[in-house]
């Protein structure tokens, strides 16, 4: 998970060196973005469906393979097709490991699940912290090529490598439900799940949040350039870096502490009230951005803190489907779940096309905020009720 973060969470440092070097504009780089998710999601619940009957080990060792083959074509990527072809490369190789790490999670720990996911997928939300300050280094002295060309072919070793210590719990190990966090007794087929409310409501909440998240990872260089905070040297926790610097490093390192605290915190409070907290502080942080984050401290605070609250969907989500429909087909239906990511990734061009008609970023930052305030005001009002009542009727999840 480690190996694979980059690919998404360092993608925006190479954005503008792009934009230098062809003239592409950014909503057609942003576009590659889009399509990364896109290949990352949707293909997600194939992978599942394999990791489901044949184990984790080989999905994981091809998508290393992609992983490092994707980062090496955009090395050499000269035409937009080309950019977009590995894009489509690194996206089914980013989600085949992640989905199926994700996957096995949820499988091996009941009544500790939401922390279990928290720690995996820490990996992938704080995993491109400390490779920040390299991957800048090697743009500044060897150009952004080389950047790609050498951190995609060391991600991608490390993925194959680590690949085969992987192992799935033994068919058949009876998963005892934990009655206090709602967690059914009953496996749900992927075709079962594709008809319930409860999934269709989950799905558009991960819509709104992802959003917002996927727009402030995307989009975080360019709005510090916008907002003229990018080169400031900031102060902080006895550190001085530039803004931008310190905002990506200490975004990845918010990111990933969530992850495993708020799925730790859900395990003993509950999915649905963590989502409510997590999900209201993201959109009052998301809108304290806008509002003061062309102050470079504040930028930098204030980025975390979006970031500290928007990680932990990444936890709670697969890990309140595992709740909801069992753990027999956790893997396939989680990365049915996972599919809302790329649905929620179409809206990253469209927020680079917004930016350059209106010349503000207002809109994006406001629609981004709304939409996790109604996702939090949905944990609580819709959610938790239809989880109440099938846990009474099942049928009716």
């Amino acid at each position: 998970m480690v190996a694979v973060a980059n690919l998404q969470y360092g993608w925006t440092l190479f954005v503008h060196p792009l934009h230098d070097k062809y003239g592409w504009s950014l909503s057609s780089i942003q576009t590659a973005f889009a399509i990364f998710v896109i290949a990352e999601t949707w293909l997600v619940p194939f992978e599942g469906w394999v990791v489901d009957r044949f184990g984790p080990k080989y999905v994981v060792a091809a998508g290393g393979v992609l992983v490092g083959a994707a980062w090496s074509l955009n090395s050499v990527a000269d035409s937009l097709f080309l950019l977009y072809v590995a894009a489509a490369l690194g996206g089914i190789g980013a989600g085949a490991v992640y989905g199926t790490c994700v996957g096995n999670a949820v499988r091996w720990f009941s009544d500790r699940r939401g922390l279990a996911v928290g720690v995996t997928v820490a990996g992938f939300g704080a995993g491109s912290a400390l490779s920040i300050i390299p991957i800048q280094d090697m743009i500044a002295t060897r150009g952004y090529e080389a950047a790609f060309l050498w951190f995609g072919l060391v991600q991608g070793a490390i993925v194959v490598v680590t690949a085969w210590v992987l192992r799935a719990p033994p068919h058949g190990t009876p998963v005892a439900p934990a009655p206090r966090l709602l967690q059914t007794a009953r496996d749900f087929a992927p075709t079962e799940v594709l008809k319930s409310r409860i999934f269709w409501l989950l799905y558009f909440m991960f819509i709104l949040v992802y959003s917002g998240g996927l727009m402030a990872t995307a989009q975080i260089a360019p709005i510090a350039r916008d907002f003229e905070v990018a080169d400031v040297p900031v102060s902080l926790l006895g550190l001085t870096l530039p803004a931008l610097t310190f905002a990506i490093t200490l975004d990845r390192v918010m990111n990933g502490v969530t992850r495993p605290l708020c799925g730790w915190v859900s395990d003993h409070i509950g999915r649905e009230n963590t989502l409510f907290i997590a999900f209201l502080l993201e959109g009052i942080g998301i809108w304290a951005l806008w509002v003061y984050g062309q102050d470079p401290l504040l930028f930098v605070i204030l980025g975390g803190i979006a970031f500290f609250a928007w990680g932990e969907t990444a936890s709670l989500f697969p890990t309140i489907c595992t709740d909801v429909f069992g753990t027999k087909h956790a893997t396939t239906n989680a990365a049915l779940l996972y599919t809302a990511k790329g649905m929620a990734s179409l809206l990253i061009p469209l927020a680079s096309f917004w930016v350059v008609e209106t010349g503000s970023w207002h809109d994006v930052f406001l629609a981004a905020a709304l939409f996790n305030l109604l996702a939090a005001f949905l944990a609580l009002a819709v959610l938790k009720p239809l989880r109440l009542s099938a846990r009474a009727h099942p049928a009716d999840a």
